[in-house]
């Protein structure tokens, strides 16, 4: 009785195991792969930070494209300029364009409905359309100008006012606060960062949720990657639940606000517009999804990036300027 108590249970878990990872890998031609993988974890323990520089070492053995398992999901890491050309061009890019379903997508993303969030098919073409022809469009950007002018300037003012009286300047968070006042303000019109906001306690809720959607985006519990951790992820799940009720409402406020300022020149503004020609297609939720898309941390990242290595090539040129002389 005994022995079968011990191999019964491991009987079940190889099937399950050969089940759910082995025949399945027989059905794909996948990328090389680092060779030490663990049953059910996969490449889960490989995973420390800094992640890149572990993809840059992996992809120093294994090449510029190579899969990783992390669980139940599959992974490929590319490195190449010309292989990431490859994967959005051609029938390539429907592929790539699907997304993985996590469970802050599920709640916070209105049950995976956004652009970022949903796969592929008519109602992410007809997002994408949106953004690119409504929301992002350089007619569209044109009628901010004056927001980013605005925002430069005070950016400017600021680091002036810093340097008089001889302050430490932290150049993330003025960058930080230029990129999400110029998206906010372009979205809905508040001021949320810097020394100019008017409701405090408003802004610090926006940023503690939009903190709280960047720390939580994508696989943040072991559940997403080991199904059967899900039957501990409760207290998770409540507190995704929690935030995205608070950030639902949130956005509702934005938005009702918005509905009652109709000479507003904002994008909600011109979201709302179309909603009056098309009101089932432009539901609330269609565009509570699109304010909440806009609103990421993409757009800053990006900028940072692109201001330090600004300020590298500068040095490296005033460097070089120095050993000419």
């Amino acid at each position: 009785m005994f022995n079968y108590v011990i191999i019964l249970p491991l009987a079940l878990f190889l099937l399950a195991y050969k089940f759910f990872f082995t025949s399945k890998k027989q059905r794909y031609y996948l990328p090389p792969s680092p060779s030490y993988s663990l049953p059910i974890l996969g490449h889960h323990l490989l995973i420390k930070p800094p992640v890149h520089r572990l993809f840059h070492r992996l992809s120093n053995i294994h090449g510029p494209i190579f899969y990783l398992r992390l669980g139940s999901r599959r992974a490929v890491v590319i490195s190449s300029s010309s292989l990431a050309r490859e994967c959005f061009t051609g029938q390539n890019d429907v592929i790539v364009s699907n997304r993985p379903r996590f469970l802050t997508s599920k709640y916070i993303a209105y049950n995976h409905t956004t652009i970022a969030t949903t796969s592929y098919g008519d109602h992410w073409r007809n997002l994408r359309r949106i953004c690119s022809l409504e929301i992002v469009s350089s007619k569209r950007l044109a009628n901010f100008l004056h927001i980013r002018k605005e925002e430069i300037q005070r950016m400017l003012t600021r680091l002036s006012r810093d340097a008089r009286v001889g302050k430490e300047v932290e150049l993330e968070s003025i960058l930080y606060d230029l990129t999400f006042n110029n998206i906010v303000r372009m979205v809905t019109g508040k001021i949320y960062y810097g020394d100019d906001v008017s409701d405090k306690e408003e802004a610090e809720l926006f940023k503690k949720l939009f903190t709280f959607i960047t720390t939580n985006s994508g696989a943040r519990h072991p559940g997403e990657y080991l199904p059967f951790m899900k039957i501990f992820g409760g207290s998770f799940e409540k507190e995704v639940k929690a935030a995205a009720k608070v950030i639902d409402e949130m956005l509702q406020r934005l938005l009702d606000e918005c509905k009652s300022d109709k000479d507003g020149n904002t994008m909600v503004n011109h979201l709302l517009s179309l909603q009056q020609d098309d009101p089932e297609y432009y539901t609330d939720i269609i565009i509570k999804g699109l304010m909440l898309v806009t609103n990421q941390k993409h757009s800053y990242v990006f900028l940072k990036q692109r201001t330090f290595n600004r300020m590298n090539s500068n040095i490296i040129t005033i460097q070089n300027l120095r050993l000419q002389r």
